[in-house]
């Protein structure tokens, strides 16, 4: 009796942290966090400008 005791307490014991193994856990995912540049940029300027001159060099030859 005391050998089927020790064999179900055993199996028990082996198969109790497996019934858990299935449960959901949410995934966490961190926040991103998006630093914008405050900074003025005149960049977006440079190519219609560079247009206009190359245009009125071209026109006045």
């Amino acid at each position: 009796m005391k050998k089927l005791a020790c064999a179900a307490a055993l199996s028990l014991a082996v198969m109790a942290p497996t019934a858990n193994a299935s449960g959901y856990v949410q995934p966490h995912t961190p926040e991103v966090v998006v630093i914008e540049d405050t900074a003025a940029s005149n960049q977006g300027i440079f190519v219609p400008v560079f247009a206009l001159l190359l245009l009125i060099m071209l026109h006045h030859g």
